[in-house]
């Protein structure tokens, strides 16, 4: 029998300085008991809502586990390190209805540098996705940029906020939301979509410039950084995930994932370079996987405690973040989850 031991939750905090980069881009391979999701085909031109995944189990997979390396005395014999699983545990048992957003703090696997974990798991059939630019991001455009902020009228139902992804200006990247193309789609790009029914993916982009009509959402950031389950090739080379502050490779990284059922999970971490946090995305079971923005000012993910954005609350301990950030007018655009009312309904405006 294998031992195995659950820990209490570990806050890690990390000091570091603010920084402006535009372009801001968890460890290790899967634990010898970790599943890798079954490997799905990624379609190159924007699936149609018929096409996109089954609605999602009663809560998530199950526990988070890794196992860190072998422990030897010297000369004596060596002994096996125990296998280390925490439980996801829910955020929203105040919204009435069964909990559509759970979090886990983990730990990285062997072969890769230690590190603790932020992970947050988003069942897609119970909540809406919605994008918002902020006064700087996505770039610089004519294009009237909406709230910049999470709307009063949506804050009823306001689950969490993050992160996306870098400004437009600095990379090649597509921008929709509200009817409006900030910046057309580059073929090749991985892309979180939000389709007419509700449903949500990320995907490999191949559908030229402009999103179809079932799409009513899309943010690009990057190639994928995982695809059928594993690290893709380019996740090998850390240079090509973005400029960090003072060229550190191992700096503040996050990214979005789907799993085999369409469920979202986001995760960040310090010191991650672009393979490492590769693998903690293949240790929480993503097929696909993006990166969103890196470096120590922008990482953030915010649950809320009650109706109306009560109790906002860092689910990630970036010690350059503050909870009510997305409540005023933001810096860059970011993520907004609702509880849905019903599927397909506009993201609040």
């Amino acid at each position: 029998m294998r031992k195995k031991t659950v820990l209490g939750a570990a806050v890690l905090v990390v000091a570091g300085a603010t920084v402006h980069l535009g372009l801001g881009p968890f460890a290790a391979g899967a634990s010898t008991t970790t599943t890798v999701a079954t490997p799905t085909t990624v379609t190159t031109s924007p699936p149609s809502p018929t096409s996109t995944v089954a609605p999602s189990p009663p809560g998530p997979p199950g526990a988070v586990c890794w196992r860190r390396a072998p422990l030897s005395s010297g000369t004596g014999p060596v002994v096996v390190a125990p296998e280390i699983c925490r439980a996801w545990r829910p955020l929203d048992r105040w919204s009435g209805h069964s909990p559509s957003l759970y979090t886990v703090t983990f730990g990285s696997n062997r072969g890769q540098p230690p590190t603790t974990a932020y992970a947050t798991w988003m069942r897609s059939a119970t909540t809406d996705l919605a994008l918002y630019p902020g006064y700087l991001g996505p770039g610089p455009t004519n294009l009237a940029r909406g709230p910049e902020c999470v709307p009063p009228g949506g804050r009823s139902r306001l689950l969490a906020t993050f992160n996306a992804g870098f400004y437009e200006s600095d990379v090649r990247a597509g921008f929709y939301v509200n009817h409006t193309l900030y910046y057309p789609m580059v073929d090749g790009e991985a892309t979180v979509v939000r389709y007419t029914n509700g449903r949500v993916n990320v995907i490999d982009w191949g559908g030229g410039p402009r999103p179809g009509a079932n799409i009513v959402m899309a943010r690009q950031n990057l190639p994928l950084l995982v695809s059928g389950g594993v690290p893709t090739a380019r996740a090998a080379d850390n240079a090509l995930w973005g400029l960090t502050l003072y060229g550190a490779p191992a700096v503040w990284r996050s990214a979005l994932g789907v799993d085999a059922r369409g469920n979202l999970i986001y995760v960040a971490a310090d010191g991650q370079t672009s393979s490492s946090l590769a693998a903690l995305l293949v240790q929480l079971h993503v097929v696909r996987a993006m990166e969103l923005d890196i470096n120590p000012e922008w990482p953030i993910f915010v649950s809320y405690g009650g109706a109306g954005a009560q109790n906002p609350s860092l689910i990630v301990p970036n010690p350059n973040q503050i909870p009510t950030r997305f409540l005023t007018i933001s810096t860059k655009d970011f993520f907004a989850l609702y509880l849905s009312s019903h599927s397909g309904e506009p993201q609040p405006w």
